[in-house]
């Protein structure tokens, strides 16, 4: 990238976050800090108003924005949604061109909303994808309330239909994020009522509303919570390469083993499981002969060579 390139893409960056640190812009153009002081100055002289502070960071002055084009709010809000399932769905050229898309839409925002996105952001994932279905028809407004509430860690009065009860319950919940999986979108929040952590899926929410009152902001992350919640079930890391050519027999039963995520490689698929069924899945594996390779775990390369040992043995 040339420099003018590079000091174009700086002032994007600068303009998409509140604050930016001299030590990340180094590492996202590889360049030196020296590099960074000498860039920041150059936009200066340029008339942007920078402000910086020792130990914080660099920051644009309030007030000074591109002029506003195209995009409200809501609309960056429903593109940083599908960002996830870019991230998790499309190849690595596609993701990086769409990462670049967010950030100039970050930049045209106000700050308030700028502020917004970047707390909503690590506040909602994609964990799995079975089909194009999106929200469901008619839990927009649901969906819309939750990332309100937790943008401002607000808590949410909701009546929901739990499939073991013929009457909806009142529960108030306070939202720590929203993910897909497996054909729905769900949220996970501590539940007043039965005073745990709880997974409420949007489509059986009936009625919701902001309570106006805050929470304090004392929950594990999202990520933090999903992770917790595949360690406590003793869930494995699997990491599997297919042909391309064989992945479209993986169907529906790579849901039955915990498929998390498929990254589309040139001429192969990595996808990733998070399963306590390593038995089955190298049982399953087996289907695909040469055109799959066990990444990780190496024991499960073992459990696969003592099953091919076995069926020879069976055929000699």
């Amino acid at each position: 990238m040339n420099r003018l390139n590079r000091i174009a893409a700086i002032l994007v960056k600068l303009q998409s976050q509140r604050v930016v640190r001299a030590q990340d812009i180094a590492e996202t153009f590889s360049i030196s800090l020296r590099t960074v002081y000498r860039d920041i100055r150059t936009l200066e002289e340029a008339g942007i108003p920078i402000v910086s502070e020792a130990g914080v960071g660099y920051a644009i002055m309030k007030g000074y924005f591109l002029p506003p084009v195209m995009f409200s709010y809501d609309e960056a809000v429903a593109l940083l949604t599908a960002q996830k399932f870019v991230e998790k769905m499309a190849d690595r050229s596609v993701s990086r061109a769409y990462d670049s898309a967010i950030t100039k839409i970050k930049a045209i925002l106000q700050m308030a909303d700028q502020d917004s996105l970047q707390t909503l952001d690590p506040r909602i994932e994609v964990r799995s994808r079975r089909s194009d279905q999106g929200i469901p028809v008619g839990a927009e407004e649901t969906f819309q309330t939750i990332l309100a509430a937790l943008t401002a860690n607000q808590v949410v009065a909701i009546s929901y239909q739990t499939p073991a009860s013929d009457q909806p319950t009142l529960r108030e919940i306070e939202p720590i994020g929203v993910y897909f999986a497996d054909d729905h979108w769900y949220c996970i929040a501590w539940c007043r009522l039965r005073a745990d952590y709880r997974r409420f899926r949007l489509d059986r929410i009936h009625e919701l509303e902001l309570t106006g009152q805050r929470f304090t902001p004392s929950h594990p992350t999202l990520k933090e919570y999903l992770q917790q919640a595949a360690n406590d079930k003793h869930l494995q890391e699997i990491v599997i390469d297919f042909d391309n050519s064989v992945v479209h027999h993986t169907g529906r039963q790579k849901f039955y083993f915990g498929f998390v995520e498929a990254k589309r490689l040139e001429n192969t698929t990595e996808m990733t499981f998070l399963t306590n069924q390593v038995e089955a899945i190298s049982r399953w594996l087996l289907m695909f002969g040469d055109q799959v390779r066990v990444i990780s775990p190496p024991e499960l390369r073992e459990i696969i060579q003592e099953l091919v040992k076995e069926l020879c043995s069976s055929y000699l």
